[in-house]
Order: structure tokens, then C-alpha cells, then sequence
């Protein structure tokens, strides 16, 4: 069996580390890892590998940033080749990023089974692109593999059979609760004398928060409420570092007392800055999925999520755009009263070992 797994971006290789690490109990398996270079910073992309034990990629790439339909084509037409040296027995792609889609039609246009891992999460938000990439990619993949029943129930919605969907859990948990005990020994803390449980973190980088300067300008208004309560942690995005530059809105965040602007963070710092925070403030996916498990509050900056189970059992509340909903839910952490939860079925560390074992049998 010979699988050549792809990553694009950061959050893809919190999901390929533990499938990496469970193919090695698999014999007469073959695995190759293709980065696509979709989202690559060297120095970080290195600290990640370093950090979550990821081999160095078998092949890089190296497409790049661009537009998202010269990136999708550029990804299409380097990927190619690959697949056509490689004779793959399947491509296993993961999330909801533009190098998933697009490596997925390369393999299903040259008879390569697809795997798709994260399967079936829906927002019904078509302005989000990940949102499309989702709907797409499991439109074409072989098996499926989800993280929450309501990725089966969306899968079988969308007329796709049964036999090709797995719930198996989530590997980026299992990823987390590898890491967990490392992250503790993290110094990030001291570091930016910081106390735990004394601050909050914030992380912005979805379109609909960060393209629109009013949208922006008034997330800054609430960021100055919550940052008059104590430090806020704010690993910026270089996408929205440059959008803040250009909306004219840098001076007046720097200017506001007790916001942190730090660059990218490694996963162990950050995992150490999320499990000691009173509270965060995101419009990532995983994050809502992170702090559910370490029982954190999350206050989620979107009008939607595709993971409601976070929402349903774990730590989330989504609260939108609106700073009197973001400032209300606020308070409810500050309280006490957002923040208990209970870990969802099978986020219990062996997602991976489940779709290696699916992968066995069907390959």
C-alpha cells in the first residue's frame, strides 16, 4: 500500500502528524508526505515539524501564496507529475484547504483513490472558499473520514453512501493530547510574565473579520474592552498584520495597553498559551476545537461554525460580529458561566489508529 499524504498550511500538520506516526505500525505500508508550499514559512514550518516529530516532506512544491484560483491551478499542475511517478494506491488529503481540493481532483482524474480526513463539516456558509473546498473534496473522495456525527449526517444529506463514511474522531486531538504534557513545560508563560487563568487570546484571520476596515474597527472596539481587563495575547496572522497596515488601523492597536502582538507562536507555546488563558477569542476552526478539549472558554467571532458539536458539548459559544453579543458572552466567561463542557465521542486520542485501520482493510 502506498500512500502519499498531503499537507498546505500549519493546521493540516497538527492532522498529519498522527497519521504519519500510525502508518509505521502498518505493514508493507509506504508513505510519502507532499508538502505543496501553499502556506510556507521556513522558519516555522520547521519548528512545527521539529515539534510534532513530522518527518521532513518527501517533496515540496514550493507553489506558494497567490490568488485562489492560480494557487488551486499551480497545486493542480505540480502535483501531477508527482501522481504520475508515484503510482499511489491512494492521495489522503486533510481539512478544508485549497491544496486538499486541488490535489483531490488530481487523483480522482487519474484513478488515484482519495481519503479525505475531517470529512463532512459544513458551515452552509458558501462565502466561505473553505467551505467549498469541503463540499467539493467529499463529493469526490472514495472514504470519508469524520470527526462528529453531524459530518455523517451531512454526508448522507448530501447523497453519499454509507459504506464510504467512517466516524473516527479527530486526529487533531490526537495530536493535542500527545503534546499536552510537553506543552506544560513550555516557558511562553514567563516568558511574556504572563499568570495563568489573567489573560485572554485572540487570534483573527477569517475574511469576513478581517477584508471589511468597519468589521475590523469594531472588533478593535471590543478587544479595548477585554484588553482593559488584563493582557491580551495576540498572535497576529501576516494577512491580517498586512490588512491592519493598510486599513491605517496598526497605530491605533499598538496604541491599545495590554495587547500583545506577537508573530506566529509554535504549537507548544500556543498550545501552553490556550490551556492557561481565562478565555479566548477566535474564528478558527480547530481552535473551537482545541479549547473544548482543554476546557477553555472560546468565544467564536463568526456567524456560523462548521463544528457544532464544540458548541453543542464543549466550551463554544459563536457569537458573531456583533460587539455587544462578543462583550455579553465575555462577561458569561468571566463568570463562570461559559466554559463547562464535556469531551465529544472518540476525541480520545486514536483517530489515527481508527483510519489506519479502515485504510488496512479497504487498500
Amino acid at each position: 500500500m502506498k500512500i502519499l499524504n498531503i499537507v498546505g498550511a500549519r493546521p493540516n500538520l497538527m492532522k498529519i502528524a498522527p497519521l504519519i506516526q500510525a502508518y509505521a505500525g502498518l505493514d508493507g505500508a509506504e508513505s510519502l508526505l507532499v508538502h505543496t508550499g501553499q502556506h510556507y514559512d521556513a522558519n516555522m514550518s520547521d519548528l512545527f515539524f521539529h515539534q510534532l516529530g513530522i518527518p521532513e516532506p518527501d517533496l515540496n512544491l514550493g507553489v506558494g501564496s497567490a490568488s485562489h484560483a492560480v494557487q488551486t491551478a499551480q497545486i493542480m499542475t505540480a502535483f501531477e507529475p508527482v501522481v504520475l511517478e508515484q503510482k499511489p494506491d491512494a492521495v489522503l488529503v486533510v481539512g478544508d484547504v485549497n491544496s486538499t481540493i486541488a490535489c483531490g481532483l488530481v487523483a480522482v482524474k487519474l484513478g488515484v483513490r482519495l481519503v479525505h480526513v475531517e470529512a463532512g463539516l459544513r458551515s452552509f456558509d458558501r462565502e466561505m472558499p473553505e467551505e467549498i473546498n469541503r463540499v467539493l473534496t467529499d463529493a469526490i473522495s472514495d472514504l470519508l473520514f469524520c470527526t462528529e456525527p453531524a459530518g455523517v449526517a451531512n454526508l448522507r444529506d448530501e447523497g453519499i453512501s454509507d459504506e464510504r463514511v467512517h466516524l473516527v474522531g479527530n486526529v487533531m486531538i490526537d495530536t493535542l493530547l500527545q503534546h499536552r504534557e510537553r506543552a506544560e513545560s513550555s516557558t511562553v508563560l514567563a516568558d511574556l510574565g504572563l499568570t495563568a487563568g489573567a489573560y485572554a487570546v485572540l487570534t483573527l484571520h477569517r475574511p469576513s473579520n478581517v477584508d471589511d476596515p468597519e468589521v475590523l474597527g469594531r472588533l478593535l472596539d471590543v478587544l479595548e474592552v477585554v484588553a482593559a481587563d488584563g493582557p491580551v495575547i495576540f498572535p497576529v496572522h501576516p494577512r491580517t498584520r498586512t490588512l491592519l497596515v493598510r486599513f491605517g488601523l496598526d497605530a491605533r492597536i499598538e496604541a491599545i495597553e495590554n495587547v500583545r502582538l506577537l508573530e506566529p507562536v509554535g504549537y507548544l507555546d500556543f498550545l501552553k498559551l490556550m490551556a492557561s488563558a481565562r478565555v479566548v477569542l477566535t474564528d478558527s476552526g480547530g481552535i473551537q476545537e482545541e479549547t473544548t478539549i482543554l476546557s477553555v472558554p472560546c468565544i467564536t467571532l463568526r456567524e456560523n461554525t462548521e463544528r457544532p458539536i464544540t458548541a453543542e458539548l464543549g466550551t463554544n459559544q459563536v457569537v458573531g460580529q456583533d460587539p455587544e453579543r462578543i462583550l455579553a458572552a465575555y462577561r458569561r466567561a468571566l463568570s463562570g458561566e461559559l466554559g463547562a463542557g464535556s469531551v465529544p465521542p472518540l476525541w480520545d486520542g486514536n483517530a489515527a489508529q481508527r483510519i489506519v485501520e479502515v485504510l488496512r482493510k479497504a487498500l
